[in-house]
Formats: C-alpha cells, structure tokens, sequence
C-alpha cells in the first residue's frame, strides 16, 4: 500500500458523545479553507447551518446529492462522503464515521475517502474505536488520537412505554415500527416527534425542532439518529434488536448497538439506554457481554474494510465493469458486494441501443454517472434500471441533456400534497429523485432553474408531510385549555394585564408582557407551552398595537441608548429593547432595526414606531455630535473647497479626531482662510492632532462609540470614566479604541489630545520667549504624567534631550539663538512652533 499521507493526517478515534464532530469543525473553521465528508445529507445540513452562523453564508457551501449550494466565494464545504469534490484543493479535510467502510452498500466510498481525501494542510479520520487496526494498517503515519466519552452510559433495563422517562428516544428498526410506538406515545404520553433517515432534512428539523422546544417529551426514530445528529436525548429505548440489512434480518452488533445507545447524554450528563417492553411483548434483551461492551466501550476491533475501484477504467462498458469488479490486493481491503450502481450497470449494459451508445470514454464515464443515481425509492435494480436507461437515452443524443419539458412534467405529478403519511414520503423520495438530476450540471439546459423547481416542491411536501405526522402522533391537549383559554368562545374571556406585566385570559395567568416582549408562564409544562404563545399571539394584539402608540406619543426622555460593555447597541424605550442600531449609510445616520417582537404590530404602525425611533436617534446625535454633523454636511457642500472637503471628510470618518500626520498632504496646502473655515466648524489644527474639542465630552464619546460599534455591528466596549484625561496604555485593541476616542499613547500612557495641544502651545510660547518655563510643571504634575510619559511627548513634538541632562532642546531647523532648558523634573515639553504651511 503506497503512503496515502500528503499532509499531517490524524484518525481521532472514541465512542459517540466524545465532541469528535465538533472538534473537526472548530479544526476547519481554524483552516483557510476546509471540507468535511458525513455519512448523511441531514448531518451534513446540520453542521452546515452551524458553519453558516461562524462564517457567514456567501463562503459556506452545502453538497450532497439533491443539493447544492455552492456560493461564489465558497471555501468550507460540508458534504456526503460520496459528493465530496475530490478535486478541490482545501487546507483541511475530515472523513466522519469512517468505520462506515465496512457498510455493504456504501462502505467502499468511505474506504476510498479514507485512503485518498487529503487537506493540504491537515487531514482527520472520524470513527469508532474499532478502526484502530485499520487506520494502523492502511494509514501507517496517521497519529491516532483516542477520545473519551465526556459523560457516563448506563443500563437501565427494559422499561414500558408508560414508564420511559421524558427526554427519551425510542429507537425501531421500520417505518411501520416507527409509526406504531409513536401512535401509542400519542394515546398514553401526548404525543412524539418522529425522525427517519428518508425524511426531509426541512421535516426532520421541524420534527426535532418541536421535541428540542418541549413541546413533545418523546421522539420516535430509526436507527438514523445513531450518525451524529445532535438531540436532546437523556434516555435510548430500543424497540428491537434487529434489523432487515438489506440481504438479512440479524440482530445488531454490539458496536452498532453502542452507537444508537450513545446518543442518550449531551457532552457532561450521563445517559441511559434501555428495551422498551410492549404490551404482549417482552420484547428483546441485551446480553450481559453485550451490556458490559456498550458501557465500557469495547468492542471487536475491525478486520477488513469494503473497497471498490474509486478510479475504473472508462474506455468501455465491459472494461468499466471488470474494473469495478477487480478484487483488493491488501488483504485488509474485501471486494465490495454489488452495490445498486453496479447491479443498475449491469442490466442496462445488456440494452442494445444502450452498448451502442456509449462507446469511447465520455460517453461511458456518462453512462456510470447515470447509474450513480440513488434509488431513493427503493424500487430495486431491475425497475431501478429502467428509469436509468431512458435518462441515458436522452444523455446520449441531440445536444446531450434530458428534455426539460419532460423533466418538468414528472415534478409537477408529484407537487401536491394530497394523501397520508406513507405517500407525502413516497413523494418526497421522489422528488429527491429529480433533483439529484437536477444538480448534475450537464444533465438539463437550465440545471438551476429545476433545482429550485425541485427545492420549492419538496419543502411544500416536507410541510405536508410535518403537519401530517404532527396531527397523527401529537395530542396537543387542546380540550382542557382551550374551555377558557382561545375554545369555541375565546373571545368572551377578556384579556387582562396588571401593573406588573401578567397576562391572564379569563381566570388563567399565561405568562408575562414586558414592553413588547411576552413570556410563557415559566410553571407551564413544556406541552403547554406553544399553546400558551398561541394564545397570546391571538389576544395581545390590540395591547400591542395600544403600546406602539404610546411609544410613538411618548417624549424624547423615556427613551435612552443602551451602551453597556458587551451588549448590542441598542435603544430602550421606558427601560425595555424595542430596537438596536446597525450600520447606515454613513457612521451619524444608524439604521433602526426594530426588535423582532415588535413584528407583531400593523405594518402602519411599525413603520409609525421606526420613523419616531429614528426621530429620536437624530436629535441625540445632534445634540451630542452636532459639529461633528456640521462638519459632515461642509464636507459634502460643493462650495467648500476641495481640500478643506478632503480634511473634513476623513475627520468626519473618524469621529472628529485624527492624527495629524495623517492629513500632512492636505494640511500643507491649506490657505490662511481656508484654516479659519476650518475654525469655525470648531476643528482645532494642533500639533499633533486634528480634533473638535465637542467630541471629547463623556456624551458624545458615548455616541461616537455606540455609532462605530453599530456600523461595524460589534458589541459596546467598555469607556473610561467621565472626565477621565489620563490613562495607562492598554494592550493593542484597546489602545486602537482609545485612539479613536481622542487619546495619544505617549509611552506608558494616554493622553488626551486637547490637554496634548494645550501643553505643546506652552512649549511653544516658552520656546518664543513668552513664558519663562518650556513645561507647564503644574499642569504636568496635575495630570499625573510619568517622566517616559513625558520624555515620549518631548521627542513626538520635535525636542531633544539636552547634552548636559539639564532640560530639553528644540531641535528643528530654526535653532534659535538661546537654547532654553527645563530642569529634569518637569519633563515635558511641546512642538516648538507650526510651520506656516502646516
């Protein structure tokens, strides 16, 4: 076996629960660019929307094989193991749940990832303890890293339906089991949320989403949940111990067993597992050994994977068959069992037409992608086949793609949502179908438009499909609370709200309304509480509607900013959030994002609260940043000269205060008026800095800041204190913060630019013979200067130590005839004059 290691490759290997999932993300969000293999498209949409909310959408994509989204600027991927694009060159790589490779039908696609999917950067092998030999074997200078459950599994022995504790998932080995154990949870418990590997990813997660959210206490599920998909779950109940594998029924391994098991727990809390006992059943038991390997975490380690030819020969139809039917040379590497790709090949490669076709490697390398169609029906090869020829067919004459009318045709037969629950999922397999087509590129002439054809008519059957299950396996309870809260007469029972906030309808408290923003009574039981929101949703819309308008009516002084350190800048209305502001088109014109709560009103009077918020942003802003706003309105007035537009706006840019070596160009060629311009929009050119002195005040700091942080949308830091002159230096970020704020690192310390220009103007009059000392040593004493902080000072404003340590020298060009000194300890001193030209 050739070194398939190009980069550092690690197989972090442990039981379920061990985070491995969650390692290999944070590991590739740490890469420039990255890509993960999962053995699910509900897995990989899953961490997929978890890398969406680090990384942002436009630089996240998704591929699996009915879907894709692959934004422009793509650079972490999240995949099947068999979509992955191989091709692609990315820093990171992880293949997830490897030991997968010894699947039948799909094990030698993740043996090929294994051995040939590589970062540039970093490689991870995800899997059980039992790849271990394997990895040795196959993957010699892998570092095998073990991971440790983070919290304990146990054995809780059989247990009744009406005895599961809440919090559990029933696990059963059929669609038809699946239903069964749900109905009965909906008869005795109030109901479940059911799971299945053939779900839609958009019906799984408003299944799992109505059990994460309390609504239901039980889940219902196949042995899908096994691979990764993070739940809720404190406890596992098998509903059997067998499966049907596709060729046999057999009881599970103790491995597979172990991974279903390992669900039950979330990171440090313990978990149990258990049989479910249904009436008239025993039901199955664990065996002692096997008890004692789940608990333990041992199991028999691997002895071979499944590999097929990942690299066939194309040249024709029979080499390609010989070649996906070569035997391993490695003895840890068995020959797959025919796969349904394969057994599809097969049967078309005995149509006539279809030999005739595809000679040459294009049109053969054609035929094997249509044969890699799933058969998400599960029809069987021989029906399976049929659909395969007549796509090839059209693959392999005229201008090479399927007829979109025809490919339409059978999407629309499939777009309604009449029927039961058996035949939405058939539906939805069969939607699957189409755009598994409809994301091959080449395969239609308008490939995205399909896709989102296919997109739109799976969600609206994935809905279907969620509502029918919701009403077939969810008691809602609705006959007791809705007799008085929301039944035949809601609208008898007057809703009340007391002086501090409660909401009761009729006789019922329901929960609390502060500002905008209603919470369900936090004694509700979880099954009650959509319920409760409902209600609510219903009823307080006139109290909603009666608050925007006092809100609206209200003066300037019920509303504030909320700028305290961490938060989002946000605007409080009588103390609660009704908004928070984010970037506009310039830093002192915010945009108001209303809070979501207040979504509830009329559109007339949330467009009635934004325009009163905004009112009040604007008298802020111009009561505390007014000549900053002035400035902002002469540095966009074509008759303000071009230079002085050209100071303005970047001053503007940046607060009001700005280095001035920064504007030494502009500064230059600035005529005596045009400084006077300046000075009457209160900039004061100093020695060091440009800065209105208005923008040092404690409010408008405030405001300066709050505004930055909102058009950067980063969270309020923390300000020094009103009045504050003087601060130690802090590390990088803040003293970048401070900067902007209108303090000068001089060494150990900050300080502020006004108190800057003030001792550089003494020096400079000291300089011209006008004061008696070059240091202001009261002023300096006062503000409690260091002498590094001070000789830091001198040297920025052009002195230099004297050769006698007595004071300090101006050292510009203009030396003047008497050299003053300043005596050592009042070690300060300023700019010896303004140059006439700036």
């Amino acid at each position: 076996m050739s070194d398939f290691a190009r980069a550092p490759l690690a197989a972090i290997l442990g039981p379920t629960n061990t985070g491995k999932t969650h390692l290999a993300v944070e590991r590739m969000c740490g890469h420039s660019s990255g890509m993960i293999g999962f053995p699910l498209r509900l897995l990989a949409r899953e961490v997929y929307d978890r890398v969406v909310k680090l990384k942002g959408e436009k630089q996240v994509a998704l591929i699996t094989g009915e879907e894709k989204i692959v934004p422009k600027d793509a650079r972490w991927f999240l995949c099947t193991a068999e979509s992955m694009p191989m091709e692609r060159d990315v820093a990171f790589v992880a293949i997830d749940e490897a030991q997968l490779g010894t699947d039948p039908e799909r094990g030698h696609v993740f043996t090929d990832r294994m051995l040939h999917a590589r970062g540039r950067e970093e490689t991870m092998i995800l899997g059980s303890e039992s790849l271990k030999p394997m990895v040795r074997a196959l993957l010699p200078k892998a570092e095998i890293i073990g991971r440790p459950r983070f919290s304990t599994l146990s054995y809780a022995g059989p247990a009744k339906l009406s005895r599961l504790p809440p919090r559990s998932a029933i696990v059963a080995f059929s669609a038809e089991q699946v239903y069964a154990v749900a109905e009965m949870l909906r008869r005795m418990r109030g109901g479940a949320a059911v799971v299945m590997g053939a779900l839609s990813p958009r019906t799984r997660n408003a299944q799992v989403a109505m059990y994460q959210a309390g609504e239901v206490d039980y889940l219902v599920a196949t042995d899908a949940i096994g691979m990764g998909l993070n739940m809720d779950v404190s406890h596992v109940a098998f509903a059997g111990l067998g499966k049907f594998d596709g060729r046999r029924r057999r009881r599970l391994t103790p491995a597979e067993m172990a991974q279903i098991a390992g669900r039950a727990g979330r990171h440090q809390r313990d978990g149990t597992f258990g049989t479910l006992t249904l009436q008239g059943d025993h039901g199955a038991e664990f065996r002692p050994e096997e008890i004692e390997a789940i608990e333990e975490h041992r199991f028999a380690p691997l002895d071979h994977l499944f590999w097929r030819e990942g690299d066939p020969d194309l040249r024709s139809v029979d080499a390609l068959i010989r070649s996906l039917e070569r035997r391993p040379s490695e003895q840890q590497l068995w020959a797959a069992p025919e796969a349904v790709d394969l057994a599809v090949l097969k049967r078309v490669a005995e149509d006539d037409e279809v030999r005739r076709r595809a000679t040459g490697p294009d049109r053969v390398r054609r035929l094997w992608a249509a044969c890699g169609l799933p058969d998400f029906r599960k029809t069987g090869a021989d029906h399976h086949a049929r659909l395969v020829a007549r796509l090839y067919g059209h693959l392999s004459e005229g201008d090479g793609r399927i007829p979109q009318g025809w490919f339409a045709e059978q999407v629309a037969r499939l777009d309604h949502v009449q029927g039961d629950i058996e035949t939405l999922a058939d539906r939805i397999a069969g939607v699957r179908t189409w755009a598994y087509i409809a994301h091959r590129a080449d395969w239609l002439a308008d490939p995205a438009l399909m896709a989102e054809r296919t997109r739109e008519v799976e969600e609206k059957l994935s809905d279907a499909l969620h509502e029918r299950l919701t009403q077939r396996f969810v008691d809602r309870r609705t006959a007791v609370l809705m007799r008085d809260i929301g039944g035949k007469n809601a609208g008898e029972f007057p809703v009340m709200i007391d002086e501090e906030g409660e909401v009761s309808v009729g006789s019922y408290a329901i929960g609390r309304l502060q500002g905008f923003d209603f919470q369900v009574d936090p004694a509700a039981r979880h099954s009650d509480r959509k319920m409760l929101l409902a209600t609510a949703e219903r009823r307080l819309g006139g109290e909603y509607e009666k608050r925007a308008g006092a809100l609206v009516a209200d003066t300037d002084d019920h509303f504030s900013l909320r700028t305290e350190p961490g938060e989002s800048v946000a605007i409080l209305w009588r103390g609660h959030e009704v908004a928070r502001l984010g970037p506009g088109k310039n830093l002192l014109s915010p945009r108001v994002l209303l809070d979501k709560r207040i979504e509830r009103v009329s559109d007339r009077s949330r467009e009635a609260v934004i325009e009163r918020l905004k009112a009040w942003v604007r008298a802020r802003v111009e009561q505390s940043l007014g000549p900053l706003r002035a400035a902002g309105l002469a540095a966009r007035d074509p008759s303000t000269p071009a230079v002085v537009r050209s100071v303005l706006a970047l001053l503007v840019d940046e607060g009001g205060i700005v280095a001035r070596g920064t504007l030494a160009e502009p500064l230059s060629s600035l005529e005596r008026e045009q400084r006077r311009r300046l000075s009457k929009l209160k900039v004061r050119i100093g020695a060091l800095d440009l800065f209105m002195p208005d923008m040092l005040k404690p409010e408008a700091m405030r405001w300066r800041t709050a505004l930055r942080c909102a058009a950067s949308k980063e969270p309020m830091p923390a300000l020094p204190p009103p009045g504050t002159v003087v601060l130690p230096t802090p590390e990088a970020p803040g003293r970048l913060l401070s900067a902007k704020l209108g303090f000068r690192p001089l060494g150990p310390q900050m300080l502020r630019v006004d108190l800057v220009e003030r001792l550089a103007r003494h020096a400079h009059e000291a300089r011209s013979g006008k004061q008696a000392s070059v240091v202001d040593a009261g002023l300096a004493t006062s503000l409690g200067l260091q002498p590094q902080a001070v000789a830091q000072l001198m040297r920025e404003i052009g002195f230099r130590p004297a050769a006698n340590a007595q004071g300090w020298i101006w050292k510009g060009r203009a030396r003047p005839r008497t050299e003053r000194k300043v005596d050592p300890g009042h070690a300060f001193a300023a700019l010896a004059e303004l140059r006439r030209n700036g």
